[in-house]
């Protein structure tokens, strides 16, 4: 096996023992550390994340979603992230595509919020009286 692999695979080895990845996760992620590898071992430029085209649809993922400008993966994209990019919410919604109002989070984090929110019954109001006309 060729060492930009190995190696790439071991960092990728490290990470699933962090946090939960899917097969289509871990793919990717050798993927792209074994040509940034291969790359760099090449003295070529490091290719950037962004260089390779990710599917905005594909971004948003089970447990993670991708940030599209610097491909790292995250539970939920905040505007201090997008920030560092000097981006806002709505440029970023409106430069890869997305629908205006669409949330930067993973599905199971937006199902997990839905479940809470559908437990909390907000819409319940304990203690308020409706008037009478």
């Amino acid at each position: 096996m060729e060492d930009h692999i190995k190696e790439a695979l071991d960092i990728v080895k490290a990470q699933a023992g962090v946090r939960p990845m899917t097969d289509e996760e871990i793919t990717s992620m050798v993927k792209k550390l074994s040509k940034s590898i291969l790359a760099i071992s090449e003295g070529k430029e490091n290719i950037a994340a962004g260089d390779e085209a990710i599917d905005p649809q594909k971004a948003i993922k089970e447990k993670s979603i991708t940030c599209l400008v610097c491909g790292k993966a995250f539970k939920l994209i905040t505007k201090r992230h997008l920030a560092t990019h000097g981006l806002t919410v709505e440029e970023y919604l409106e430069r890869f595509g997305y629908k205006k109002g669409t949330a930067l989070v993973s599905k199971a984090l937006r199902k997990a919020r839905k479940r809470k929110m559908q437990e909390m019954k907000l819409w319940e109001r304990k203690g308020v009286k409706k008037k009478k006309k």
